[in-house]
């Protein structure tokens, strides 16, 4: 399984950095579950190098994000998830620090069918988070909230939800 996972990260990276490599950023996150399982998670980001509705108050742009996630449970229940997803991001004006919010939906997918107590039933989830945060220059430092279902595809259907601060570096 660990040779998936790394092949999984390697296609994820290769996918996202075929384009403008200076569109890349680094990100990582540490978060809690609602079970208290703690989360970790690394990822690539690509910047759509598009925007819309440029108003005085900001604008609306995004990214894709890659990451994998490893979910720290007990023995029985660690889990490792991979995902892909777009982003929008709304920016607003600021002279240095720009605070912004963000919202997507994509889809991932996890090693094992449970994190603690919950039951996810299958392996594909959908992702479906939103966030809030500060950006300076080429970094940023944000809150955000993912959940993960699997859309009534299977039940039962848990889901599981985490609460992450994260942060990103422009490479």
């Amino acid at each position: 399984m660990r040779v998936v996972l790394l092949s999984g990260i390697t296609a994820l990276t290769l996918a996202l950095s075929v384009q403008q490599v200076s569109a890349l950023e680094l990100s990582a996150a540490v978060g809690h579950t609602q079970e208290s399982t703690s989360s970790l998670r690394l990822g690539l980001r690509k910047s759509f190098q598009s925007s819309w509705w440029h108003s005085d108050l900001g604008a609306l742009s995004g990214y894709w994000a890659a990451g994998y996630t490893y979910w720290d449970g007990d023995k029985k229940t660690s889990n490792h998830s991979l995902s892909v997803s777009p982003v929008f991001v709304y920016e607003f004006n600021a002279a240095r620090i720009k605070p912004y919010i963000e919202a997507g939906i994509g889809v991932a997918a996890f090693r094992h069918t449970r994190v603690e107590q919950r039951d996810l039933s299958t392996a594909f989830q959908f992702e479906d988070r939103i966030g809030v945060g500060l950006g300076y220059r080429n970094q940023r430092l944000g809150l955000s909230a993912i959940h993960y279902s699997n859309a009534g595809i299977k039940k039962p259907n848990d889901g599981i939800n985490t609460y992450s601060l994260h942060y990103s570096l422009a490479l």
